[in-house]
């Protein structure tokens, strides 16, 4: 496994490295996000461990470009100890949260845990409707379904949330960005595009009055 190993500070990069090390796992480094997000598009990264307070490019910041270049499993490590610093990295889509100081151990036993999860989500299925997370392929009926790199990341993040009614403005920001100066014609056109790509499926995508959409799907 490769692991990106992100922080400012080098005596705890190569703590975290020498623990890497000892479990097998191919290590990477970078000392702010703008180095990290070079690494996430240079490399085949399989999950990163982000400082936050960082200069050039904070973790907050790196974390969410980084998810728009690929859904890599992101381990937040930080000193800030508020529950407001946590609910804003599980916001952008981490996976976990450790607080300095902390046990490396604690740490690997994090990054196995992390590691597993995402492992069993590499196959997205619903009947005849199939996603392959590492191929970025999808498929009905066997037959692939050629989609454009937008609305893939639309279909991911419906399925991410699925049965959760998603704002038009939530749907943007994660996807275009907060600094997207489109509205909601552009959301409306890629969803409509999407639905027309799904075919049989296309259903699935729900129109919430007043909201936005929901991927609405019975569970098995």
């Amino acid at each position: 496994m490769n692991i990106l190993i992100v922080d400012d500070e080098i005596l705890i990069r190569n703590v975290i490295k020498e623990y890497c090390l000892n479990e097998k796992y191919n290590v990477y480094e970078a000392v702010n996000g703008i180095e990290a997000i070079e690494m996430v598009k240079n490399n085949d990264i399989d999950l990163i461990i982000l400082d936050i307070m960082m200069p050039s490019l904070d973790g907050y910041s790196a974390c969410k470009e980084i998810k728009q270049i690929k859904n890599i499993p992101i381990i937040m490590l930080s000193a800030r100890k508020e529950e407001y610093d946590k609910l804003i990295g599980f916001d952008l889509g981490i996976d976990d949260y450790i607080t300095k100081p902390f046990s490396p151990k604690e740490l690997i036993a994090r990054i196995k845990a992390v590691s597993k999860r995402n492992n069993n989500q590499d196959i997205f299925k619903y009947e005849d409707l199939v996603i392959d997370y590492k191929a970025h392929m999808v498929t009905i009926d066997n037959k692939e379904i050629k989609l454009t790199p937008k609305e893939y990341e639309l279909l991911c993040f419906f399925i991410q949330n699925k049965n959760i009614a998603l704002s038009r403005e939530a749907i943007l920001n994660q996807l275009w960005g907060y600094d997207f100066f489109g509205g909601d014609r552009t959301i409306d056109t890629h969803i409509k595009m999407l639905r027309n790509n799904l075919l049989k499926y296309r259903d699935l995508i729900v129109t919430v009055r007043a909201v936005g959409y929901k991927f609405e799907i019975k569970e098995k």
